[in-house]
């Protein structure tokens, strides 16, 4: 990658760059994309009344939209409609409050533009920023990553749906996670199949890479992300209540917001010292908790493509997830002993399950854990040899690999 031409990147996304999924994408690729000597500028998202210690990028090299101040007097709006922070659902704002939202991004990208006069605008999601960039400057080659969540927003709010198509219809090229997240962007936004080209998503190898594993007594099981309903915490809690043998303790990491963190944590309680309650931690001591993990467990109800199962992976974790279609693209055509997938209960509104599903979901995961912690008993190391492959084929300069040759496509 040494020999590609330097080009000067904008990368723009509407939320916090610390706390997210989309927000560890945004930071992997600045990184990888300073290791081929390209040019970085980041415009953001954030509450002002939160310190975001920014140590991916030279102060002078970010611009931010304050949110719960000057800029706009409201919180944050999410992505997913219950975040890791304080934040609003876009399917609650008043037009005053659109109209505000779009002015402020307007401007602070508008001053961006003018102080880096960039290449090449990379946004994140396929949402309402991603549609002002467009036609804010539509001179400027523009890509955006699709993450899932704008897919579910854009679902759950016609309202906004005019408003958002008309900038990211004409976005250059749109970047999938998965072959299953195109389809479904050909369907809803009836982009040109050509227009989107499937890149995935990655991990950090450098932080997360197996160790030999302790001695599983008690077998050391790990969940990682926000503490909602959609995430499936809660079912995950009520299913490990009937798991009393063999013997386990669960690190429960990362955090949320409302009734449902508040639910999460009452669950949690319930417990005692057999739940380690984290809270939201750094990529550092997250990998450093996997890599004594024996087992990761995902009992999400929707997801893009899961880099945290990339992550557990790597740290050699045997994996229980829900088959959902970015999990199954990474998992679903390897016959590994230590994968268990859980048959999804019937949804509504894309991640709430029929209450008369419920105990049926929460037995089989039960079982699928179970099964992993009697596996783990008997070998507590996993040996990755037969998807290692597919793990090398999601580290991040692998992903920034496709990236690059797409913004070179752009450019040329």
């Amino acid at each position: 990658m040494s020999n590609v031409k330097k080009i000067k990147i904008l990368h723009l996304i509407s939320q916090r760059p610390n706390s997210t999924g989309s927000g560890m994408y945004v930071q992997a690729m600045i990184r990888e994309a300073a290791a081929c000597r390209y040019d970085n500028f980041l415009v953001a998202g954030v509450n002002a009344d939160v310190s975001d210690e920014i140590d991916f990028l030279e102060p002078d090299k970010i611009m931010f939209v304050k949110f719960n101040d000057a800029d706009v007097s409201h919180h944050i709006p999410g992505m997913s409609d219950v975040m890791p922070y304080e934040s609003v659902r876009f399917c609650d704002l008043s037009a005053e409050e659109l109209n505000d939202y779009e002015t402020a991004f307007s401007k602070i990208l508008q001053r961006a533009v003018d102080k880096f006069k960039p290449d090449i605008i990379h946004s994140h999601h396929l949402w309402i920023v991603s549609s002002l960039a467009r036609q804010l400057f539509p001179e400027i080659p523009m890509v955006t990553t699709c993450h899932g969540t704008d897919l579910r927003q854009f679902k759950n709010c016609p309202s906004l749906r005019k408003r958002v198509l008309k900038g990211c219809k004409e976005i250059d090229v749109v970047m999938a996670l998965s072959e299953d997240q195109k389809k479904e962007i050909i369907r809803l936004y009836k982009f040109a199949p050509e227009k989107i080209i499937v890149v995935g998503a990655g991990f950090n190898d450098d932080l997360f890479y197996p160790e030999i594993k302790p001695k599983p007594d008690p077998a050391h099981l790990v969940y990682a992300g926000k503490l909602s309903n959609a995430k499936g915490v809660p079912w995950l809690l009520r299913a490990l209540r009937e798991i009393s043998f063999p013997d386990w303790q669960l690190q429960l990491v990362g955090s949320g917001t409302g009734k449902e963190k508040e639910n999460c944590l009452l669950l949690a309680k319930e417990f005692g010292d057999k739940v380690c309650l984290h809270g939201a931690v750094p990529q550092e001591k997250l990998a450093e908790i996997m890599r004594r993990a024996h087992i990761f467990i995902l009992p999400s109800f929707y997801e893009g493509l899961a880099l945290v199962i990339l992550e557990a992976l790597a740290s050699g974790c045997r994996i229980v997830a829900t088959d959902l279609p970015g999990i199954k693209e990474i998992l679903g055509n390897y016959k590994t002993d230590f994968i268990s997938l859980v048959k999804l209960p019937r949804l509504r509104n894309t991640d709430q399950p029929y209450q008369e599903d419920e105990n049926e979901f929460e037995q089989d995961l039960k079982d699928a854990i179970q099964q992993q912690i009697k596996a783990a008993i008997v070998c507590p190391q996993t040996n990755l040899s037969s998807i290692q492959n597919k793990i090398d084929s999601f580290t991040w300069s692998s992903v920034f690999e496709k990236v690059s040759e797409v913004y070179l496509k752009c450019l040329d």
